[in-house]
């Protein structure tokens, strides 16, 4: 049996959608049969799939480690094992005769793409440039802290997506946190997530503690965290917006409301104008909520979208940064991360990183004429 932790950066989606993510090598309609003869359960209990997963619950899978290495399309050799680890599960390191696991008598295999190769296999041109982008801004015996690039997925989409969860489990077993020929109920993760096209810090939990005290600290509000952004138009002054925030699940968009609303929830962003030019502003913007999109449109709903944003922004400006750099996305980088001290797994020093933007988004501080500013 292996128990899963739901990370805040899981939390929301449907569990069967989680379930068909973490194991892609397995069909939609095995999985609900899993659920139903309770091979999976959610907190212990029988699930149907539909339920929205929360960050803590527990999922148990009832699978041998044989199993679930097809599945996921990680053989139980490289499963993620952090030095000094406890296990919080109970975990069975024998295996299963085949006939004899529910899983294997079903007699799935892992999916193949139209090139014949397993979804968990090579990467296209675009996914190894944007991994060789990543880079390490701070590493501790818990956690790491990642620059994401703009255009890579914190967590996958689709099974056969690449995105910085990958990388992460990747440079674990290459660093050795990850140890060959052991297994493990804990699993590496990203804690935080970022919108595909926003770069900057991701922090991810490389054992227990370190994953369940990020994930504490960003659902109370424990962290400090910063954006730069570019946007339409000149702000004068610093303030500090609210609004009723709501989103369409079947289009992923966001709306703001000034005024409560059923099933709307209540969002806070501060922001400081670091810089102005007669056509845009540089913002350095804290989240003291944080919702899906909710700074695109928040500072959408004030009139001054993010440059580059053509989900929340304009068109006309978006298409006129698109001539001038090839830049077709929102400039919005998260740069700045706080942690105070006694707050970090073991009670140690606090923790201040900085991510300095990439040059797409200096390329655009140019054109709007804010190249002269430096922070």
């Amino acid at each position: 049996m292996r128990e899963i932790i739901v990370t805040r950066a899981e939390a929301g989606q449907r569990f069967d959608r989680y379930l068909q993510k973490y194991m892609p090598g397995a069909a939609n309609g095995f999985l609900h049969k899993m659920l139903r003869k309770k091979n999976i359960k959610l907190n212990g209990k029988k699930a149907e799939g539909k339920e929205k997963i929360k960050e803590g619950d527990a999922i148990q899978i009832f699978f041998s480690e044989e199993t679930l290495a097809k599945f996921t399309g990680i053989s139980a050799a490289a499963e993620p094992a952090v030095p000094g680890q406890k296990k919080n599960g109970q975990m069975i390191p024998g295996q299963k005769k085949a006939g004899k696991d529910p899983a294997l008598q079903a007699g799935n295999q892992m999916k193949k793409n139209e090139h014949g190769t397993t979804v968990s296999g090579g990467r296209t041109e675009e996914e190894k440039a944007l991994r060789r982008q990543v880079c390490l801004l701070y590493s501790s015996e818990d956690i790491l802290i990642f620059h994401k690039p703009a255009g890579m997925l914190t967590q996958k989409a689709k099974p056969e997506d690449d995105s910085l969860n990958d990388y992460l489990l990747d440079y674990c077993r290459k660093t050795g946190i990850i140890k060959e020929g052991t297994a493990s109920v804990f699993r590496p993760s990203v804690a935080n997530r970022l919108d595909r096209n926003t770069s900057g810090i991701v922090l991810c939990g490389i054992t227990t503690e370190g994953l369940q005290v990020l994930s504490r600290l960003l659902r109370e509000r424990g962290l400090e965290k910063y954006y730069l952004c570019l946007v339409r138009g000149v702000i004068k002054e610093d303030r500090k917006i609210k609004g009723w925030l709501c989103k369409d699940e079947k289009k992923n968009t966001v709306t703001l409301s000034r005024h409560p609303k059923e099933g709307a929830a209540p969002v806070e962003t501060w922001y400081q104008v670091l810089a102005a030019s007669s056509e845009a502003t540089l913002l350095k913007v804290r989240l003291i909520t944080g919702k899906s999109h909710q700074i695109r449109a928040h500072l959408a709903s004030e009139g001054h979208p993010v440059l580059g944003d053509y989900k929340y922004g304009d068109r006309r400006e978006n298409n006129y940064l698109k001539r001038k750099t090839g830049i077709n996305y929102q400039m919005l980088h998260s740069y700045e991360l706080r942690v105070p001290e006694n707050l970090t797994p073991g009670g140690g020093k606090g923790i201040h990183v900085m991510d300095p933007p990439p040059k797409p988004f200096l390329k655009a501080m140019e054109v709007f004429g804010l190249s002269s500013y430096i922070e």
